[in-house]
């Protein structure tokens, strides 16, 4: 139990972090959220794309859904990707229950990828994508002379039973 609340924990935590950096990102114009910066995948707003993408895509992998593809240029303002990720995670918070069950080592087939891959190593894969591209936007927001967003676990209430 105390593994599930924690594996819940983070995605929690990475959902929290990603509404801080929307909030972040309103005070730059829309060019420079598309400026495509040296490291990382392109600019704020692709980086934001490809974080929830990468996440829907493997989520629904790990249900046994079929994978659907964004593309970006439905999803390339500020806007339309806190629309995406609203939308998203509404969905995923509806499949927790089933993610985050006792069969973690149950293997995974996804369509773009030729390996097997546990459960487990799926979600944990996941929560770690996350939180290595919000590393990027953070040296991003310093070499433009900005304060990133606070990537602190500790104080954000997140260990509570959810």
């Amino acid at each position: 139990m105390k593994e599930v609340l924690l594996l819940e924990s983070f995605f929690h935590y990475n959902w929290q972090i990603r509404e801080e950096w929307f909030e972040w990102c309103e005070s730059l114009s829309e060019e420079e959220l598309l400026i495509q910066r040296e490291g990382g995948v392109n600019s704020f707003i692709y980086t934001f794309f490809h974080i929830i993408d990468a996440e829907y895509s493997w989520l629904r992998g790990v249900l046994g859904k079929s994978d659907i593809a964004f593309t970006f240029t439905d999803y390339n303002t500020l806007e339309k990707i806190k629309i995406l990720s609203h939308q998203t995670k509404h969905e995923i918070l509806q499949w927790m229950p089933l993610l985050v069950s006792d069969d973690g080592a149950k293997k995974v087939e996804v369509s773009w990828d030729e390996n097997l891959y546990t459960k487990d190593e799926i979600l944990h894969h996941v929560i770690a994508h996350e939180i290595h591209h919000i590393g990027q936007l953070s040296v991003w927001a310093r070499q433009m002379g900005h304060k990133p967003v606070s990537a602190n676990f500790i104080g954000r209430n997140l260990m509570r039973k959810l």
